[in-house]
């Protein structure tokens, strides 16, 4: 099948000054099936549409939902005017030919204005992207705990009607692991039907800078390790510090760079601080680009103290430039980096440490473990990973 599609990307629900995971594979997908010479509209509110322009996404068509007025009015206000002003949007607009939806999260301002475009025209194919299961209110290692206890409450509810939607009546479901797949599975959606997406890399330039001859030699290297990603109590930001509190006190001048922002960020500030890391933890704030790989050629390892995920690309990225990674053994995990990462029991933090000094006392271990990242994020890289992903798509279209 070579004729063009029309896909219809919903991205209302992306947050500018962040870019999860959700957000860079339809960003990155979406570059490249336009190049392909497929049609591709994005339907966003301004600040989506600002998060696209810094990702220098072209050749695509951005349809706004113009909602920033209602910021001044908080969050929650915002958040439901976002619902509200998609699914005006959704039902008014005019379909000229079957096409595809792909919601690219399931936040309510994503799904809820895709489920109405399906419900409108029964030729929409509908792909909806579910990257992240809430955790249970009373699971033991929620992240979700004491003062974000509420938090994590509503986002549990709120998940709950999504979920129901989506495996009712999506045609195809993007997950990011194999765990979640099982989820997805019913008497009208086969396993062929549920695409583990994973996420990809932009590999070329880290394979440009391999190839230079111009390597940082690794006793050179600025940072022990790096850590990139949202500062939200999924990722482990917080277990992070107390991790690198133990690096320090077998290696005291242990440097580690933190690459992101996120709802904890004073979090994090305040008890680098307290615990008297600042000479010891550099926080970046949010990088992009070529300011991000420049950390990467300074850094030894990377950390993916994730304590609750079902993936997380961001590690991979760092992979992608020869460095070997620490993480915690969650399922997920197993499929997600079954190499080029060292596995630490869950949430021990001393052993997650230990780990951490293990590689940096360099050697074979570090040696065998940065040719294997290197290895596996080759296997993720965009052009590849975006292709396969299109021919998936194209199937539920015959």
């Amino acid at each position: 099948m070579n004729e063009t599609l029309t896909i219809n990307i919903i991205a209302n629900a992306a947050l500018g000054p962040l870019l999860s995971g959700g957000d860079n594979i339809f960003i990155e997908c979406a570059r490249r099936w336009a190049q392909m010479g497929h049609k591709i509209n994005i339907f966003v509110w301004e600040e989506g549409l600002q998060m696209c322009e810094r990702k220098d996404l072209t050749g695509v068509n951005f349809i706004l939902w113009p909602a920033a007025r209602f910021k001044k009015f908080g969050f929650l206000t915002l958040y439901f005017a976002r619902i509200v002003i998609g699914c005006i949007g959704a039902w008014k607009y005019n379909f000229k030919s079957p096409c595809i939806i792909y919601s690219a999260s399931d936040f309510w301002p994503d799904s809820i204005p895709a489920f109405i475009m399906k419900l409108r025209n029964q030729n929409v194919k509908w792909i909806a992207g579910f990257y992240l299961f809430a955790p249970a209110p009373l699971l033991k290692n929620s992240p979700y705990k004491g003062k974000r206890w509420f938090t994590g409450l509503i986002y549990w509810l709120t998940q709950k009607p999504c979920y129901w939607i989506i495996k009712r009546y999506a045609d195809m479901v993007f997950v990011t692991s194999e765990p979640d797949v099982k989820r997805f599975i019913t008497k009208q959606r086969c396993k062929d039907k549920i695409v583990v997406v994973r996420g990809g890399v932009d590999i070329k330039p880290s394979e440009g800078y391999l190839k230079s001859g111009k390597i940082t030699p690794v006793e050179e290297k600025k940072y022990d390790a790096c850590f990139v990603g949202r500062f939200h109590p999924q990722k482990g930001v917080l277990e992070l510090i107390d991790i690198w509190e133990l690096v320090c006190k077998e290696k005291p001048n242990a440097r580690l760079s933190m690459i992101g922002s996120g709802p904890l960020e004073a979090d994090v500030k305040t008890k680098v601080d307290k615990l008297g890391l600042s000479s010891n933890i550099e926080l970046l704030g949010f990088k992009d680009g070529n300011e991000k790989y420049e950390v990467f050629k300074l850094s030894k390892i990377v950390v993916h103290p994730a304590t609750y995920d079902s993936g997380g690309m961001s590690a991979c990225e760092a992979m992608a430039w020869g460095l070997p990674g620490v993480s915690f053994d969650l399922e997920a995990l197993k499929t997600y980096y079954p190499k080029g990462m060292v596995k630490t029991p869950c949430y021990d933090k001393q052993e997650f440490a230990e780990n951490i000094l293990r590689l940096l006392d360099g050697g074979y271990m570090y040696d065998r473990l940065s040719k294997d990242a290197l290895g596996w994020a080759r296997e993720w890289g965009w052009e590849v990973r975006s292709r396969e992903i299109l021919e998936k798509v194209k199937a539920i279209c015959q």
